[in-house]
Parts: structure tokens; sequence; C-alpha cells
């Protein structure tokens, strides 16, 4: 069940679309002047070395934030979209100008953007007993006091005590690992839970695309939960391709190379109305600039 850490993943094109998606949430909704409170069930460690030995082990962020961080340091033949510029810009606060060797995971991102004079709150949840070590130490650092506040528990059920908010005003972020087929299950339950609880709440969902049918099935799943709600909702998904070696003919006793994730997801429920004109325009970017070929793709539906 703990086996999986986000370390070894930090960075990757999955989190490019995650994070990115995340900050134009946040951007609009921390526009009204009413305090925001986000939920986030899975937290992880919350910081993440890119030079580390999790990180460069996969090396997976060479075809995600590293590559766009290049990229854009470059001089680019189209401008980058606003939402690709928003990101780029709060990663780059995180590190030396010039360099990118620190990620910060969806918990500091969160509370990059949060007022402190709106009281706004940040409620991270991580079960797995490292990492939520390790979170908790990296949250002390910032000084928070009361804004941000770190449970070690189970997400999808640590955050009913906070629906709906006081200020009626809040972002659910669900990105469990999956590493086991019923987080599906859970996932989708808890949003029909929380839709109950509190049908005006935003709700972000990010998932991997691969050969699972339980992966197929998620995105319809949420579909039909917010048309049943009578809820908006956005879907984008990003795959950078598969890459050459894919292509290679395998030799005869020799061990298949695996792709790792080639795409992955992000379903919001109650979208800012301006989140799919920015995801129109950083999606066919990001193909372009993380596509390892031609199979490189992305949709968009709403």
């Amino acid at each position: 069940m703990f086996s999986y850490r986000h370390a070894f993943h930090a960075g990757n094109h999955a989190d490019v679309l995650k994070h990115m998606t995340l900050i134009a949430v946040l951007r609009h909704m921390l526009q009204k002047d009413a305090a925001l409170t986000v939920l986030d069930t899975h937290a992880g460690a919350g910081l993440y070395r890119l030079d580390g030995d999790y990180a460069t082990k996969g090396a997976e962020a060479v075809d995600g934030v590293l590559k766009l961080f290049a990229l854009a340091a470059g001089t680019p033949a189209t401008p980058l979209s606003p939402l690709i510029q928003d990101y780029l810009a709060l990663i780059a606060e995180f590190n030396k100008p010039g360099r990118l060797t620190v990620y910060p995971g969806s918990p500091f991102v969160a509370q990059r953007l949060l007022r402190e004079e709106a009281r706004d709150k940040l409620k991270l949840f991580e079960l797995h007993p490292t990492d939520s070590k390790t979170l908790a130490a990296n949250i002390a650092q910032l000084e928070a006091g009361r804004q941000v506040a770190v449970s070690r528990e189970d997400g999808f059920e640590g955050l009913r005590p906070f629906l709906p908010p006081p200020s009626r005003r809040a972002l659910v972020l669900m990105d469990p690992s999956y590493e086991i087929k019923s987080d599906y299950i859970k996932v989708s339950a808890c949003i029909q839970e929380c839709l109950v609880r509190f049908p005006t709440g935003a709700y972000m969902v990010w998932y991997p695309v691969i050969p699972r049918p339980e992966a197929h099935e998620l995105p319809r799943r949420l579909k039909t939960l917010a048309r049943q709600a009578g809820k908006p909702w956005l879907h984008a998904v990003l795959s950078i391709g598969q890459g050459p070696e894919m292509d290679r003919v395998t030799l005869p006793g020799e061990q298949a190379p695996r792709p790792g994730l080639t795409a992955s997801g992000v379903f919001i429920i109650n979208p800012p109305h301006t989140l799919k004109a920015g995801l129109a325009e950083a999606l066919p970017q990001l193909k372009k600039l993380l596509g390892r070929d031609k199979r490189a793709s992305f949709t968009l539906e709403s």
C-alpha cells in the first residue's frame, strides 16, 4: 500500500499538467474577497529535489518541467501561453535564477498563492508514514501558522468535516497514487458524496491514463456525477507519446522496454469560466514542447 513515492515522478509531464491547471484554478478563485479553503487529499512530501536520488532514478522531469524550463529559457518561436508562463514563473520562485533543482508539489504551489489577509486555509492529508513526516517538516519551515494544517490520515475520509467550509468557498484536489485499483472507485465515491455535502465547491481530480479499465472508466463516472448534479465540468488529457525506444525490435531473451506513464488527465467540476480558453491555448503548446513523437496528443472537452 505504501510502495508509491511521488519523489520518483516529481516534475514529470503529469505534474506539469496538474500544477499548471491547479494554478489557473486558484488564480481565478482567489479573485474574490471571501476566504478560500483548499483541501489536498493526497499531499505527498510537498517539496522534491530534482537532483536527488529519487528524481534522477527515473529522470521523469527530463520529459517534463526540465524540458519546458530549458525551452522557455531560449527564444520560443511562439510566445508561451499565459498558463504555461504562470506555471514556470511560480516554479522558478523556489529555485535560484537560471537553475531548476527544487520542485514544489501541490501543497507548496497552493500555499504560495493563498492570501494571509483573507484568512485562506490549506488542509493537507497524507497517509504514507515517511511522506507525511517529511511533509510536516517541510510545511513547518514556512512558519505559516494556522493557515496550513497537516494531517496523517486518509484524505478521502479526512476532508468530510471540512465540507462545506464556513466561507462556502473551497477547492478539493484529489490525486491519489492509484497504485491499488480501489483508488478509482474511492475517487468517484468521494466526489459523489462531496457534491451532496457541498455542491458549489470546485473539485479537481488528476488521474493516470494507463491500460487499465478503471482508469478509462473514471472520467466517464465523473461526467455522469457532474451531469446528475447539474454541474459544469472540464476534462483535459495530455499524452506525450511513447518515444522512439518503444519502436525498437526486442531481441530474443531481451526484456521489452517500458514507456512509463505517457499520459494523464485532469477533471474539474465547477471549473472557472476562464479555464477552458486557457487550456485550449496551453495544451497544443505542451503537446508540441513535451511530445516525444507524432503520437503525442491532447483532448479538451466540457
